[in-house]
């Protein structure tokens, strides 16, 4: 999975909160999954010595085994690699019946340690920075585009740091990485991606909602202020504008979804999306109205990634059934899927 920066801060900020009880914590995350299992390599969770707990790797199965190795890490100051063999859950007494391997890494997260410190301070300002863990030894480097700013560089050899900045940026998943045949965990944390909604109606309001919820940064546009405030989108930011006189340069590479329902303002939110080079363009309604609207600004299916009509088959009718609609095509774009009954399937994550 793609680690996004908004998680690793709620992690963050109740590690911090912890620190000022004089809590110890640990830092635990998936670093290797074969066969099925609730999460993916990248998810996170923290614990705290006296038990206190934000986010899940196995959905509440294995997470008070884990506590058990998490303490042991915090008292002895050094990572631990867990490896759970969840096909052989009898055994345990768990009842998981995933049918997969998991590997998960536990590392002790100290206040007075300056790469926490500096990982701390780089999500909180969103800025997007990689890890790179060797295991099970623990030594580690946190990297800001290519350059390291805080960590054991110097005890890894020069070439194993220059390709580390490689691997970690032709890399779109937390994962492990090989190199030099030492193993590393390798997890970039990004910012959400952008989702420009163009119309403030009804039918917008799940969709921000739900959008928000999923992990995107959601931005209403439309020029009625009564209806595009933080009243009816309390989790979005706002741009009262008419399409034609808003900036596509601060809007580049986002995701769109246009559903004013007035043809003149969706053509105009059309052409500011292609002009923002979108990573993602939806328009609500037929495809032969999306068609009319591209020809009347001199573009075609062929100018940008457009969705039309946007949404999953579902047999939505309602305004939240269409939301739900809207936003699973933009998990499944976002996640490279098709959007398909997991019916069947022998891997759910393959």
């Amino acid at each position: 999975m793609v680690s996004r920066i908004d998680e690793a801060r709620e992690m963050f900020a109740r590690i911090q909160q912890a620190w000022s009880d004089g809590e110890r914590t640990a830092l635990l995350t998936i670093t290797q999954v074969k066969g099925s299992a609730y999460r993916l390599p990248g998810a996170k969770m923290m614990m705290t010595e006296k038990g206190k707990m934000l986010g899940t790797l196995s959905g509440g199965c294995l997470e008070s085994d884990l506590y058990g190795w998490a303490e042991k890490a915090i008292e002895e100051g050094k990572p631990r690699l867990v490896h759970y063999d969840l096909s052989e859950s009898e055994l345990w007494s768990l009842g998981i019946g995933c049918k997969g391997t998991m590997e998960v890494a536990i590392f002790p997260v100290h206040s007075s340690d300056p790469f926490w410190q500096s990982v701390r301070e780089a999500v909180a300002e969103d800025r997007v920075i990689s890890l790179a863990i060797e295991l099970p030894t623990g030594v580690r480097a946190v990297f800001e585009g290519t350059n390291p700013i805080a960590g054991d560089m110097d005890e890894l050899p020069e070439a194993v740091v220059q390709q580390l900045t490689q691997r970690i940026w032709s890399r779109t998943r937390a994962e492990v990485a090989v190199v030099d045949g030492r193993r590393f965990y390798v997890d970039t944390m990004r910012p959400n991606e952008r989702l420009i909604i163009c119309g403030a109606g009804h039918d917008a309001v799940p969709v921000a909602a739900l959008a928000a919820k999923c992990g995107f940064r959601v931005t209403v546009l439309d020029p009625r202020k009564e209806f595009n405030g933080t009243g009816r989108f309390p989790a979005a930011e706002h741009l009262v504008v008419e399409p034609d006189q808003a900036d596509p340069a601060p809007l580049a590479e986002s995701w769109w979804v246009i559903m004013n329902h007035l043809q003149l303002r969706d053509e105009a939110a059309l052409r500011l999306a292609l002009q923002a080079r979108p990573k993602f363009v939806g328009v609500l309604g037929p495809v032969s109205r999306t068609q009319e609207m591209l020809g009347n600004i001199g573009a075609d299916f062929d100018s940008a990634p457009i969705h039309a009509p946007i949404g999953l088959d579902i047999g939505a009718e309602t305004i939240d059934e269409v939301a739900v609609s809207i936003v699973s095509e933009l998990l499944a774009v976002r996640s490279g899927r098709l959007g398909e009954p997991l019916h069947g399937r022998e891997k759910i994550h393959g």
